[in-house]
């Protein structure tokens, strides 16, 4: 095992802990459906991405067409806009490698590679091969939690209820460690003044999108009031 591979798998470790699971609900509730299993698992490897595979279950079971499902994922991972814009500088790598970092940055997966400077394991000439090999444990991850459900789901009757809370658990474990890479409480102060006034301005539709926003500009207006240099 290289070294780089030992710290993406450490840093992933508490992902793995949350993909995994999620997937297995998303493979149980697809395999209801009547769709061969391996859809399940194409989907994981294709679209990757959790809130929008949970989505088109439930379009899917709705008979939903194809233009209504794709124009409902675009809104849905819109959000991602402003995790690629804050990582312009930090892809280095050129050609497939870039696509696939574009194509695997989940929430979960920009938590990681945003925090990774503060991993004093973490060289500079190491960052590179870093951001892929989490990308694609991550992704593993999920694919694994997707086929796994989907066989489970064929063959036993189990209630799931509550299950989705592993990934609230895990977004928690993620905000702590960001907080020891950041060591600054700005930044997450701004995070819970946007969403609480996203809950009081907008839908639960919208509240998402309300509050990357409201976080977008109070972080420059913050960033902004500082000399240049």
């Amino acid at each position: 095992m290289t070294p780089q591979l030992k710290i993406a798998v450490r840093q992933t470790f508490p992902v793995m802990f949350g993909y995994v699971p999620m997937g297995m609900a998303f493979g149980v509730l697809f395999s209801e459906l009547g769709y061969p299993w391996y859809f399940a698992s194409i989907m994981g490897i294709v679209i990757f991405a959790g809130a929008a595979q949970f989505m088109a279950v439930g379009l899917l079971a709705a008979g939903a067409g194809l233009i209504e499902v794709t124009v409902t994922t675009l809104l849905l991972n819109s959000r991602h806009v402003f995790y690629g814009l804050s990582l312009l500088q930090e892809f280095k790598v050129k050609g497939w490698r870039r696509w696939y970092l574009i194509f695997g940055l989940t929430d979960e997966t920009y938590s990681l590679l945003t925090s990774m400077k503060g991993d004093k394991d973490v060289t500079q000439q190491s960052i590179s091969d870093l951001q892929l090999i989490i990308t694609a444990l991550n992704q593993s991850y999920w694919v694994i939690g997707c086929t796994l459900g989907v066989l489970i789901g064929e063959q036993l009757s189990f209630n799931t209820q509550g299950l989705e809370f592993t990934l609230t658990a895990l977004f928690m474990v993620l905000v702590i460690e960001q907080y020891k890479s950041v060591k600054s409480f700005a930044p997450f102060a701004i995070a819970l003044v946007s969403g609480a006034l996203a809950l009081w301005l907008a839908t639960p539709q919208n509240m998402l999108l309300v509050s990357l926003s409201l976080s977008l500009a109070l972080l420059l207006m913050k960033y902004r009031l500082k000399p240049w240099t």
